[in-house]
């Protein structure tokens, strides 16, 4: 998971010469690098199109395929977002990872977290995301380590790469997005009910949490999981079932339109929609949120899919639309 001849003798010393400098010499040495440094500020600033910054931009389509890793000693395939699973408590709280600050566009003033599932560090914790933690309905363990591909391409690094991609897309719109977690920090978690709470205290207009599923092989395609109207505890979903649905709606439209990939045939009855009560990242929302499961990681012929570059910016693409269009409400 974690992106993982010597000198003989010493030197002599140089005798020193002396070197004769005619006018000319002394001429040219003064003006050359007068001439470099305009060369220079012209690049930065003054050169045709030229907007006095590098402009970064993160790849459309990333490589064909992401190397192989070896799989982590606790995460066997195991899916912490199976139906019953049991989960447990949370890191010490850090602040989510937030973007620039927005440029205009039709989502400014706008706020989206972006949730990826798991974390990669989370297989070196294994005692902290073990701990349990409150989810209203009951209580589950902080975090799991996630699911796999055969070959090794975790979950959890293929959330944070899709994470970063949809970030670009909604920020280009002129959105503010946060995310849950990024790049090691913090280094496990955040447990599910953190996860929810920093969506909730960046009074997020949408927020979505990435995943990949771990069924078994056969079982293929992409589904989208929508809170249950839940009041048990600390949960209360009832005010967002409503947008949730919504947001869940729209995302699994334009995931189809753009991936081509087809709704999950082993749930959903073929809607790409499922409805739970049992997952601390929606029960413990206040703001309208769903999960995305962007297909079987189990499977061959959708991890060929998840592991694709190419592939994982169309899923970014699909969910951003979703995204765009609920909060547009067009």
């Amino acid at each position: 998971m974690s992106y993982t001849g010597p000198d003989s003798g010493p030197p002599q010393p140089e005798r020193p010469r002396r070197i004769r400098r005619g006018p000319l010499t002394v001429a040219l040495a003064a003006l050359v690098p007068g001439a470099l440094l305009g060369w220079v500020v012209y690049e930065v600033v003054g050169s045709p199109g030229g907007s006095g910054r590098a402009a970064v931009r993160p790849s459309a389509t990333g490589s064909p395929s992401e190397p192989s890793e070896p799989l982590p000693p606790s995460s066997s395939g195991r899916d912490d977002k199976k139906p019953g699973a049991s989960t447990s408590p949370a890191p010490a709280a850090s602040a989510p990872t937030a973007s620039a600050p927005a440029v205009s566009g039709p989502l400014k003033g706008k706020v989206v977290v972006i949730d990826p599932g798991h974390n990669p560090g989370n297989f070196r914790h294994t005692a902290e995301i073990n701990r349990k933690v409150n989810i209203g309905t009951n209580s589950k363990e902080c975090d799991t380590t996630g699911t796999s591909t055969n070959a090794g391409y975790t979950e959890a690094r293929f959330t944070l790469d899709l994470a970063h991609r949809l970030r670009a897309l909604l920020e280009a719109q002129g959105a503010t997005v946060k995310l849950t977690h990024d790049d090691g920090s913090p280094a496990w978690g955040p447990c599910v009910d953190e996860r929810a709470r920093i969506g909730n205290a960046a009074h997020a207009d949408a927020a979505v949490s990435l995943h990949a599923d771990g069924s078994a092989p056969g079982n293929r395609g992409f589904h989208v999981i929508l809170p249950a109207a839940v009041r048990a505890g600390a949960a209360d979903t009832r005010p967002i079932v409503a947008a949730s649905r919504d947001l869940g709606e729209r995302i699994a439209g334009n995931f189809v339109r753009v991936t081509g990939e087809a709704p999950s045939n082993y749930l959903g009855d073929g809607t790409g929609l499922v409805t739970r009560k049992d997952l601390g990242g929606l029960n413990l929302s206040t703001v309208p949120k769903v999960f995305v499961e962007c297909g079987n990681m189990r499977d061959s012929t959708d991890a060929a899919l998840l592991t694709s570059g190419n592939w994982r910016q169309k899923a970014a693409e699909g969910i951003s639309g979703g995204i765009v269009s609920f909060l547009r409400g067009s």
